[in-house]
């Protein structure tokens, strides 16, 4: 036998090692017929991808180590949010026209001071346990605010009784099967009127280290990512629910994130640890908004002029296209 070859079988040199067997490079695993071993072997690549990643990231800040100063710079990663398709709408902080618009507008009282908030929320007819909760909890986070049931009056009927006792604000929450599922925002006495479906609600028992019971100090208010002319308007209904001037010495924070047209509620308190650490605190309720419509003037849900509604067949096409 030449250099290099291996020993012959039967002579004495013991079995022949057994080989490798190897998947196809077309193999898959949803190709496997038992449920679980399929599993199993799912587990085993989602396991071994995240070793993977691990030891390539670890590489990488050893790499960035090393060069010290002469590191290149991180690269960003490529999220929904920041690959945006731009929107015709967005709005210019210098554009004297939405200057113009909002100087003029249905909350223009309301930010020259001219009215102080105060706000009705109510509910549907017969309210389950859970959804009279989080009313009595959501005026908790907005000053002046009162809860009243509807003992079966239409919102065509209330809304006249709402601005003759001087209500700037009705607060509608709906519900599906004991869940609070809708919320409607009626800005009083001329409108707009707007409708968003709710989920993710979360009731202050059912936080995790949540803070104490919120006091009756005036919060501050954070609206975030409201940047076209809709999410404008919608943020502006949000801001004329709350007193003009917080009372910082609350601590207390009401925050309308909006996040791919999901308008996520938080309400905190901020608590001072040292000169340059804030912790925070989760006071709760919390819950999750998507707009369905904005309608001109206060409800009616027959003959109303609606300047936006959600059709998704139309502006769902896209999941970097965003409205608000």
């Amino acid at each position: 036998a030449g250099a290099g070859s291996g020993p012959a079988p039967g002579d004495g040199a013991g079995p022949p090692a057994p080989e490798r067997v190897l998947f196809p490079p077309t193999f898959s695993v949803s190709e496997i017929k038992n449920k679980q071993r399929r599993h199993f072997m799912f587990l085993r690549w989602k396991q071994q991808q995240r070793k993977e990643k691990l030891a390539l990231k670890k590489k990488r800040r050893k790499e960035r180590e090393a060069l010290g100063d002469k590191a290149p710079p991180k690269a960003i990663p490529k999220t929904i949010e920041n690959q945006r398709v731009y929107d015709e709408t967005t709005v210019d902080p210098n554009d004297e026209e939405v200057a113009f618009d909002e100087a003029t507008d249905e909350f223009a009282p309301y930010f020259n001071r001219q009215t102080v908030p105060k706000i009705l929320i109510t509910t549907s007819d017969r309210p389950r346990g859970r959804t009279v909760r989080f009313c009595e909890q959501l005026a908790t986070v907005i000053p002046n605010s009162h809860v009243f049931y509807r003992r079966g009056l239409a919102l065509k009927r209330i809304i006249p009784q709402c601005i003759a006792r001087d209500f700037t604000d009705l607060i509608v929450i709906n519900e599906d099967r004991k869940i609070p599922n809708g919320l409607v925002l009626s800005h009083l006495p001329d409108g707009p009127t707007a409708h968003f479906r709710m989920s993710s609600v979360r009731l202050r028992k059912e936080i995790k280290r949540k803070g104490k019971e919120p006091t009756e100090h005036v919060p501050e208010v954070i609206l975030n990512n409201f940047t076209t002319r809709l999410g404008h308007s919608i943020g502006r209904m949000f801001a004329a629910l709350f007193p003009h001037d917080p009372q910082f010495i609350g601590r207390q924070v009401a925050t309308f994130h909006n996040q791919r047209d999901y308008i996520f509620f938080r309400f905190h308190r901020y608590i001072f640890k040292s000169e340059k650490k804030v912790g925070i605190q989760e006071l709760g309720p919390r819950f999750t908004l998507k707009l369905r419509s904005l309608q001109k003037g206060t409800f009616d849900s027959k003959f109303g002029e609606y300047e936006w509604i959600h059709k998704r067949r139309e502006m769902d096409t896209s999941r970097r296209k965003f409205h608000l």
